[in-house]
Protein backbone atom coordinates (compact mmCIF):
# COMPACT_ATOMS: atom_id res chain seq x y z
CA UNK A 1 0.00 0.00 0.00
CA UNK A 2 1.94 3.39 -1.34
CA UNK A 3 1.88 5.77 1.65
CA UNK A 4 3.16 9.26 1.57
CA UNK A 5 4.02 11.49 4.87
CA UNK A 6 4.26 14.66 4.14
CA UNK A 7 6.76 17.21 5.66
CA UNK A 8 7.72 17.10 8.74
CA UNK A 9 7.75 13.31 9.46
CA UNK A 10 6.55 12.47 12.54
CA UNK A 11 9.26 12.10 15.65
CA UNK A 12 8.42 7.95 15.06
CA UNK A 13 9.42 8.11 11.50
CA UNK A 14 13.14 9.09 12.08
CA UNK A 15 12.64 6.22 14.76
CA UNK A 16 11.49 3.71 12.00
CA UNK A 17 14.39 4.89 9.24
CA UNK A 18 16.83 4.31 12.30
CA UNK A 19 15.38 0.85 12.99
CA UNK A 20 14.97 -0.05 9.10
CA UNK A 21 19.12 0.59 8.82
CA UNK A 22 19.98 -0.56 11.59
CA UNK A 23 18.76 -4.03 10.47
CA UNK A 24 19.42 -3.86 6.89
CA UNK A 25 16.00 -3.99 6.02
CA UNK A 26 16.53 -0.66 4.08
CA UNK A 27 19.25 -1.57 1.29
CA UNK A 28 16.55 -1.87 -1.55
CA UNK A 29 14.70 1.52 -0.79
CA UNK A 30 14.86 4.01 -3.63
CA UNK A 31 14.58 7.92 -3.88
CA UNK A 32 12.67 9.10 -6.63
CA UNK A 33 13.17 12.93 -6.82
CA UNK A 34 13.81 13.21 -3.13
CA UNK A 35 10.70 10.83 -2.50
CA UNK A 36 11.84 7.90 -0.41
CA UNK A 37 10.09 4.61 -1.90
CA UNK A 38 10.39 2.09 0.89
CA UNK A 39 10.83 -1.78 -0.36
CA UNK A 40 10.71 -5.33 1.41
CA UNK A 41 13.46 -7.69 0.53
CA UNK A 42 12.91 -10.02 -2.19
CA UNK A 43 11.37 -13.77 -2.09
CA UNK A 44 13.46 -16.45 -1.73
CA UNK A 45 12.59 -17.20 -5.77
CA UNK A 46 13.89 -13.72 -6.62
CA UNK A 47 17.01 -13.77 -4.26
CA UNK A 48 17.93 -17.46 -6.18
CA UNK A 49 17.32 -15.93 -9.99
CA UNK A 50 19.04 -12.62 -9.29
CA UNK A 51 22.16 -15.01 -8.14
CA UNK A 52 21.88 -17.08 -11.45
CA UNK A 53 21.50 -14.31 -13.42
CA UNK A 54 24.40 -12.80 -12.35
CA UNK A 55 26.29 -15.79 -12.55
CA UNK A 56 25.55 -16.37 -16.36
CA UNK A 57 26.51 -12.99 -17.38
CA UNK A 58 29.65 -12.84 -15.63
CA UNK A 59 31.38 -14.47 -18.00
CA UNK A 60 30.14 -12.61 -20.89
CA UNK A 61 30.45 -9.26 -19.19
CA UNK A 62 34.05 -9.54 -18.77
CA UNK A 63 34.79 -11.13 -22.50
CA UNK A 64 33.27 -7.36 -23.30
CA UNK A 65 35.34 -5.31 -20.98
CA UNK A 66 32.15 -4.94 -18.43
CA UNK A 67 31.64 -5.74 -14.75
CA UNK A 68 28.79 -8.03 -13.93
CA UNK A 69 27.78 -6.53 -10.42
CA UNK A 70 24.46 -7.76 -8.02
CA UNK A 71 22.38 -4.65 -6.44
CA UNK A 72 24.18 -1.05 -7.41
CA UNK A 73 22.93 2.73 -7.35
CA UNK A 74 22.33 4.46 -10.28
CA UNK A 75 21.40 8.29 -9.76
CA UNK A 76 22.66 10.62 -6.79
CA UNK A 77 22.30 10.68 -3.32
CA UNK A 78 18.67 12.65 -3.56
CA UNK A 79 17.33 10.87 -6.84
CA UNK A 80 18.46 7.17 -7.06
CA UNK A 81 17.32 3.80 -8.45
CA UNK A 82 18.72 0.22 -7.27
CA UNK A 83 18.55 -2.72 -9.91
CA UNK A 84 18.58 -5.97 -9.00
CA UNK A 85 22.14 -6.47 -10.68
CA UNK A 86 23.67 -4.67 -13.80
CA UNK A 87 26.76 -4.25 -16.34
CA UNK A 88 29.03 -1.27 -15.86
CA UNK A 89 32.08 -0.35 -17.36
CA UNK A 90 35.48 -0.33 -15.59
CA UNK A 91 35.06 2.62 -12.95
CA UNK A 92 36.17 4.16 -9.91
CA UNK A 93 34.61 2.61 -6.49
CA UNK A 94 31.74 5.31 -6.04
CA UNK A 95 28.58 4.68 -4.23
CA UNK A 96 26.16 5.92 -6.90
CA UNK A 97 27.05 5.47 -10.53
CA UNK A 98 25.96 8.02 -12.97
CA UNK A 99 24.76 5.30 -15.92
CA UNK A 100 24.91 1.90 -16.60
CA UNK A 101 25.37 -0.55 -19.68
CA UNK A 102 22.65 -2.68 -18.59
CA UNK A 103 20.28 -2.87 -15.83
CA UNK A 104 18.85 -6.17 -14.86
CA UNK A 105 15.53 -5.68 -12.64
CA UNK A 106 13.17 -8.70 -11.74
CA UNK A 107 9.99 -7.95 -10.48
CA UNK A 108 8.34 -8.54 -7.38
CA UNK A 109 4.75 -8.49 -6.43
CA UNK A 110 4.01 -4.52 -6.29
CA UNK A 111 7.11 -3.39 -7.59
CA UNK A 112 7.79 -0.29 -9.51
CA UNK A 113 10.37 -1.86 -12.06
CA UNK A 114 7.92 -0.54 -15.41
CA UNK A 115 8.17 3.24 -13.74
CA UNK A 116 12.28 3.31 -13.67
CA UNK A 117 12.55 3.12 -17.12
CA UNK A 118 12.36 7.18 -18.10
CA UNK A 119 14.66 7.22 -15.20
CA UNK A 120 17.16 4.77 -17.14
CA UNK A 121 16.87 6.26 -20.25
CA UNK A 122 17.07 9.47 -18.63
CA UNK A 123 20.77 8.51 -17.08
CA UNK A 124 21.74 6.44 -20.38
CA UNK A 125 21.48 2.95 -19.38
CA UNK A 126 22.09 1.57 -23.14
CA UNK A 127 19.73 -2.01 -22.05
CA UNK A 128 17.78 -3.37 -19.63
CA UNK A 129 16.80 -7.29 -18.80
CA UNK A 130 13.56 -7.48 -16.99
CA UNK A 131 12.86 -10.62 -15.79
CA UNK A 132 9.03 -11.92 -14.33
CA UNK A 133 9.31 -14.82 -12.52
CA UNK A 134 5.36 -15.44 -11.72
CA UNK A 135 5.01 -15.58 -15.85
CA UNK A 136 8.64 -16.99 -16.31
CA UNK A 137 9.82 -14.84 -18.69
CA UNK A 138 11.76 -11.55 -19.77
CA UNK A 139 12.05 -8.54 -22.10
CA UNK A 140 15.12 -7.44 -23.72
CA UNK A 141 15.02 -3.46 -24.09
CA UNK A 142 17.21 -1.25 -25.80
CA UNK A 143 17.96 3.01 -25.34
CA UNK A 144 16.45 3.83 -28.48
CA UNK A 145 16.03 7.53 -27.74
CA UNK A 146 13.92 8.68 -24.87
CA UNK A 147 12.56 5.34 -24.40
CA UNK A 148 13.26 1.85 -24.91
CA UNK A 149 12.42 -0.64 -27.67
CA UNK A 150 12.39 -5.23 -27.57
CA UNK A 151 15.81 -6.29 -29.23
CA UNK A 152 16.65 -9.73 -29.58
CA UNK A 153 20.23 -9.62 -29.38
CA UNK A 154 22.34 -7.55 -26.80
CA UNK A 155 25.36 -5.42 -28.11
CA UNK A 156 26.89 -5.29 -25.46
CA UNK A 157 27.58 -8.96 -24.74
CA UNK A 158 27.90 -11.87 -26.85
CA UNK A 159 23.97 -13.46 -26.02
CA UNK A 160 20.76 -13.15 -27.72
CA UNK A 161 17.34 -13.29 -26.02
CA UNK A 162 16.95 -17.05 -27.20
CA UNK A 163 20.56 -18.08 -25.62
CA UNK A 164 19.17 -16.41 -22.52
CA UNK A 165 15.84 -18.38 -22.52
CA UNK A 166 17.08 -21.68 -23.05
CA UNK A 167 20.25 -20.61 -20.00
CA UNK A 168 17.65 -19.37 -17.43
CA UNK A 169 16.13 -22.29 -14.43
CA UNK A 170 12.92 -20.49 -13.40
CA UNK A 171 12.57 -21.24 -9.42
Amino acid sequence: MPTLVMDPPPADFETLLERRRRLGQDRCDEVWDGVLHMAPAPLRRHARLQAQITVLLEPLARAAGLEAVAEFNIGEADDYRIPDGGLLAPGPDALYVPSAALAVEILSPGDETWAKLPFYAAHGVDELLIFDPERKRFDWLALAGDGYEPIERSTLIDLSVAELAQRIDWP
